[in-house]
């Protein structure tokens, strides 16, 4: 068995055909993980003690029994171990509980072999957070993995796992898997399960789901995970059909599709990304698709202040629980810049503001909505450059000092400092806030290698509910040249 060579579904195959068991499977994933882990940085924990046992226990009847996995540092709890969200605030965080994503995927079968590096509260689109360092990028390890997902898509494409747990508040999914080759779907918000213990991630913006090397991966999972729960507080309809076998129809319809090359808040757009978008408009084209190229009616720059509006108040809520959990003030000394500054400007956001952001993303959504009765898709570059090099955004001790000045503004400057904080992060990855905001489903498909050997990956959004559509675009790029092999990662022909 190549273990590199097989998806979620095709070693599960293997397990039911009963030519490799969970245990060998298992052994496969660690030395994988022992031959990359060091050069990346990816899996900040096993669990080598605890899978063993794990695995002499499972139900062979599971969907996915006995197909190794890692989860997410945030969000995506294992009772009884640590869950520290890359912050040092949480170094000692131990889950009480596992989170019901990660229960329905102890249901499917799955093993649990580590858990995977995130930055700091995920708030950045890169992974290096203080408490555990750098992931790097499988492709070029001179270049970052991205984030906040970077751990989880660093271990997929380099083959530690075919499938990983993977979250979404700002295109923390799409953006690592453009960055190294990957699919990366963001379901519909409400599509998967939250909590226990919270309703909503981010508001609604942040969404927990996977990265996968191959659609049908993506699809089974999605089949797998869909949920009604009567306690969150997004829902939206069951998908009465199969994702997965809705992959083995022949014949799409006829899309209508809106593109555009542009950067929402009017950063610069690299050749690649614009090559990028121009090869899946051929394609789409020549399958008899209707293209036009139009921008959808958002004001970008407002919704990236409407994003940060909420990004400093959940930080604030945060560290106002941190600081009644620790009985003590905390300090920067505590966090990172990043989290330090957001902290600060949320405790001078009031309600009536935040308020207002709020019913300005169900505008947003609004429009979109509009949009897309026009349009069946829109397309955008998912990143607007390959991958930075590693500590490329990381903020300087100039920058540093600059940004500790936060708590002496007035809240109208700390929002502006915020902006101007992230501006040159969000130069690489301007196109996939918006379906945080509006909710709705969005992908990023690997279907370009730019000159510097660094894959890049073409943004398809698609309204509320329509995975089937964007799950059936895919599984057709799928089959066509465009798409990349992450087996061409250099660190996998090692």
């Amino acid at each position: 068995m190549d273990y590199q060579n097989y998806d979620g579904i095709g070693l599960a195959n293997l397990i039911k055909q009963k030519q490799v068991s969970p245990k060998e499977l298992v052994d496969a994933a660690f030395q994988r993980l022992e031959a990359v882990n060091p050069s990346l940085n990816a899996v900040i924990r096993d669990r080598e003690q605890q899978i063993e046992k794990e695995a002499e226990d499972m139900d062979m009847s599971q969907p996915f029994a006995g197909v190794p996995i890692v989860l997410k540092d945030i969000s995506q709890a294992i009772k009884g171990e640590p869950l520290t969200a890359g912050a040092k605030l949480m170094k000692n965080n131990i889950a009480k509980q596992d989170s019901n994503l990660v229960a329905r995927l102890r249901q499917a079968g799955f093993l649990f072999i580590g858990q995977t590096n995130t930055p700091e509260f995920g708030l950045k689109n890169i992974t290096e957070p203080e408490l555990y360092g750098a992931t790097r990028n499988p492709w070029n390890t001179n270049h970052a993995a991205g984030g906040s997902s970077g751990g989880s898509a660093a271990s997929v494409a380099a083959g530690i796992v075919p499938i990983a747990g993977a979250s979404d508040g700002g295109g923390s999914i799409r953006i690592p898997a453009s960055f190294t080759g990957l699919f990366g779907l963001k379901p519909t918000r409400g599509r998967t399960p939250v909590g226990p213990g919270t309703g909503r991630q981010w508001q609604g913006a942040s969404i927990d789901f996977a990265l996968t090397r191959s659609v049908r991966d993506s699809a089974a999972l999605l089949d797998l995970l869909q949920t009604f729960q009567p306690e969150a507080a997004f829902h939206i309809p069951l998908h009465s059909g199969s994702y997965i076998e809705e992959l083995t129809k022949s014949a799409l319809p006829k899309y209508r599709v809106a593109f555009t090359t542009e950067s929402p808040v009017g950063t610069p757009v690299s050749k690649d990304a614009e090559t990028a978008v121009h090869r899946v408009v051929r394609w789409l084209e020549e399958q008899g698709h209707e293209v036009e190229e139009k921008a959808a009616p958002i004001d970008g720059v407002r919704l990236m202040e409407n994003y940060y509006i909420m990004n400093s108040g959940e930080i604030s809520a945060v560290m106002s629980l941190m600081e009644k959990r620790l009985n003590r003030s905390v300090t920067a000394d505590d966090m990172e810049i990043v989290s330090w500054v957001l902290y600060q400007a949320g405790q001078n956001v009031s309600a009536a503001e935040y308020s207002r952001s709020l019913a300005e993303w169900d505008a947003a959504a609004a429009q979109m909505a509009g949009f897309h009765e026009t349009y069946d898709f829109y397309i955008t570059p998912a990143n607007a450059h390959p991958a930075p090099e590693n500590e490329e955004l990381t903020h300087s001790s100039k920058e540093i000092e600059s940004l500790m000045n936060v708590s002496n503004l007035n809240k109208t400057a700390q929002q502006a400092m915020v902006y101007d904080m992230f501006e040159p992060s969000l130069t690489y990855t301007p196109h996939t806030q918006l379906a945080n905001l509006t909710g709705q489903p969005a992908m990023s498909v690997p279907v370009h290698l730019a000159d510097s050997g660094l894959p890049m990956g073409v943004q398809f959004i698609a309204s509320k509910g329509r995975e089937d559509q964007l799950l059936q675009i895919a599984g057709q790029l799928e089959q066509s040249d465009l798409w990349l092999d992450v087996r061409m990662a250099p660190i996998n022909r090692q």
